[in-house]
């Protein structure tokens, strides 16, 4: 069911991401704390909707597609982000995101014809380094505008305009293809499956 409260606590979190988004961008001290904190909020309602589909609702269908959507609109909202205040290159964000909602898309084509997606290990790495320099630059930006941290600004600012964000974010985009590869081979039979459906209309 499309309403149940996990489905809609993932809802929330597609909510949050403009927000997220449109304060991140305005690229001032306070607006940068509320996206941060917004960003907390997404994370626990990540959390909080896989905890209660396993252990209280259950898991449907509709929550296997939903879920994975709101993560990918709340990552790519961060990513675009990052994109507008010159942090990462908008060609590397453009992979991540066809390839992430590319997927998303046909896990909802293989739900409706009963099918099994296939996700593989490295993928879910994919997903928890995304995360992990996402939080990497945010706690970054948070370093910079805090004036009592014995940090320069100049230097925080050096850290997330630097080579090391770049070398970082082109290792996820590299790891991002190799897992679209590794998709495509993995689920050959969803992808035939599609084509036959495809050659019968």
């Amino acid at each position: 069911m499309i309403y149940s409260i996990p489905n809609i606590i993932s809802f929330i979190r597609v909510a949050i991401a403009p927000f997220f988004y449109l304060l991140m961008i305005k690229n001032n001290p306070g607006s940068t704390r509320i996206a941060c904190g917004l960003f907390v909020a997404g994370a626990i309602t990540d959390y909080l909707d896989g905890w209660l589909a396993r252990n209280v609702y259950g898991v449907t269908s509709v929550g296997k597609f939903v879920d994975p959507l709101a993560d990918k609109i709340f990552t790519s909202a961060a990513f675009l982000a990052f994109v507008q205040l010159g942090i990462v290159e908008m060609w590397m964000v453009i992979i991540i995101i066809v390839r992430d909602f590319g997927t998303t898309f046909l896990r909802l084509f293989a739900v409706n014809n009963k099918h099994t997606i296939r996700t593989s290990r490295s993928a879910q790495w994919k997903t928890f380094l995304q995360m992990v320099f996402i939080i990497y630059i945010l706690i970054l930006l948070l370093l910079k505008d805090i004036r009592y941290i014995k940090i320069p600004p100049d230097r925080v600012s050096g850290l997330i305009y630097s080579d090391v964000s770049y070398f970082m974010m082109l290792f996820l985009t590299l790891i991002t293809l190799w897992t679209a590869v590794e998709y495509v081979i993995n689920n050959r039979s969803l992808f035939a499956l599609k084509k036959n459906l495809s050659e019968e209309k």
